[in-house]
């Protein structure tokens, strides 16, 4: 049963594991930096298909087969799946998802969808009932932009603030029964929205910004830790003007310095000046991809034993927007550790 540490955190005694994760990604994230460190590359961004919505339902379900090859299970084996992406009514997930038969809880998070969906699989097997769950998500640039901002033939100008939305998807399986050796999930946070009336959805790490330096500096004070504690602390995706105004305001409000930790998902998967994506990435399948195909490789392989991942989110629809409402953040905070960290 999972213990409260604090406020806000939980402390879950059953450590659910990580058997298996995969991150797959297009042509340019595999350009960036982590270059061939994602499961499946896709050099075809329409993945064969005749509409960008398909595309992302494609790559999603690719990132959830790689990951059960990698676990040696059959879709059947999983008892709860939970996804979702950035398109209206998660629909890369169910169209993505739909002929593996699990059983399926759809969820939204915006950017902050894996480690909502992480924290949501590991309360799953907490309670007891599940041996077996998956948490998956994903984005794409073109369904992206399509859909909340200016269709692709548009050519409408970035602005400096922007991120780039990655085309990309990953997913990880958590089981009870696992190797000892494999990462486990050590302790959850769920988030709060903060909304401090950003309204500019081309400056999305603006608006996610104080939400994550509310989460992490809710974890810190309740598990009485330092940054200093931890390996990493991975954000995703604030990108560049999202990580400074974190680590301004930690520094400001809670004299936390966090510039030798913190690490984001938007600035790790691209090279910002060489391939032009001005604030970085952003996009759920960016902290999915970046975390299922490299940090948690890390963590079992022991170059990293004890990750912070907040992952953080930006809460708008398609409609509130373009009506002027502002933008609520929100950060979700999944404790990964090696399997023989203590």
């Amino acid at each position: 049963m999972a213990k409260r540490l604090g406020e806000r955190t939980l402390l879950l005694e059953t450590r659910p594991r990580i058997l298996a994760s995969a991150g797959v990604a297009g042509k340019r994230e595999a350009d960036g930096p982590l270059g061939q460190r994602f499961d499946r590359i896709f050099d075809d961004t329409t993945l064969g298909e005749g509409s960008w919505e398909k595309a992302e339902s494609k790559l999603l379900l690719a990132a959830a087969q790689c990951a059960l090859e990698k676990a040696g299970l059959q879709p059947e084996a999983i008892q709860a799946v939970f996804a979702g992406d950035l398109q209206s009514q998660c629909t890369a997930s169910v169209f993505g998802l739909r002929g593996l038969n699990i059983p399926y809880c759809g969820i939204f998070g915006a950017c902050s969808t894996m480690a909502e969906g992480l924290l949501l699989a590991a309360l799953a097997m907490e309670s007891g009932g599940f041996s077996a769950a998956m948490a998956a998500t994903s984005s794409h640039f073109c369904t992206a932009e399509r859909q909340f901002r200016h269709p692709l033939e548009y050519g409408g100008q970035r602005t400096p603030t922007a991120q780039w939305t990655v085309t990309g998807a990953g997913a990880a399986i958590l089981a009870r029964e696992a190797d000892p050796a494999a990462p486990y999930i050590d302790k959850v946070q769920i988030g709060t929205m903060v909304d401090l009336g950003v309204t500019d959805a081309g400056n999305m790490g603006a608006a996610m910004a104080p939400a994550a330096k509310k989460t992490i500096a809710d974890f810190l004070r309740d598990t009485n830790t330092a940054p200093q504690d931890y390996d990493l602390i991975l954000t995703g995706d604030l990108g560049r003007i999202g990580t400074d105004l974190l680590r301004e305001l930690m520094q400001r409000e809670d004299g936390v310095d966090l510039s030798e930790k913190q690490h984001d998902c938007g600035l790790l998967i691209f090279d910002r000046e060489a391939q032009d994506v001005h604030a970085g990435g952003s996009g759920c399948g960016c902290s999915a991809s970046v975390l299922c195909c490299d940090i948690i490789r890390c963590l079992r392989e022991g170059s990293l034993k004890n990750v912070l991942f907040v992952a953080t989110g930006a809460l708008m629809s398609t409609t509130t927007f373009k009506q002027g409402e502002s933008i609520p953040g929100i950060a979700h905070a999944v404790l990964l550790k090696g399997g023989g960290a203590e």
